[in-house]
């Protein structure tokens, strides 16, 4: 019996843990960073496509999907925006291929159910370099103060919940 509620204490663990792991949306990693911000956007809406610069992308970086038109990256820049199609079908998640030198990556691009208020009159595809965006990176980048709560939240209520149970079970079997 005391198998079974260990085995359940592990579980729950395992949920609460699994349960506060980001969604799939993010990139498939490859020899080079690159990433579509924001995420989720709507029918119309602007994304910037980022490539991270070191040893396997010096060159040209190509960056490709169905609901834009090609995007090049040239070398001595790291992003550029594109604008989504205003036909993309809400809710779909596409695919963006980031293509520079020998390597490859993908990541998703996923349609949001509304549309923006106002049709931009220009669309650039290139910015100039700013310098290098740092100071994100390690084990917290990307969330916010909401996500760790929620997610140490579940984790101390998962263990409060195991604590309980084997404490119950102790006291029922001494008394």
């Amino acid at each position: 019996m005391r198998a079974i509620c260990l085995a359940s204490a592990v579980l729950l663990g395992a949920g609460a843990l699994t349960s506060c792991v980001p969604a799939a949306d993010a990139a498939i990693r490859t020899d080079f960073g690159f990433s579509v911000m924001p995420s989720t956007v709507a029918a119309g809406g602007e994304v910037t496509l980022r490539v991270t610069r070191n040893k396997a992308c010096q060159g040209e970086a190509a960056v490709n999907s169905p609901v834009f038109d090609m995007v090049t990256i040239p070398p001595e820049e790291s992003w550029a925006t594109a604008v989504v199609d205003w036909d993309a079908k809400p809710g779909a998640v596409y695919d963006v291929e980031f293509e520079c030198d020998e390597s490859s990556g993908t990541a998703h691009l996923t349609i949001a159910g509304g549309r923006p208020t106002h049709h931009p009159t220009h669309h650039p595809t290139r910015h100039p370099h700013k310098g290098v965006h740092a100071g994100e990176g390690g084990t917290f980048a990307g969330f916010d103060l909401k996500e760790v709560g929620l997610g140490a939240a579940l984790i101390a209520g998962s263990l409060g919940v195991a604590y309980h149970f084997s404490r119950r079970r102790t006291d029922e079997d001494a008394g």
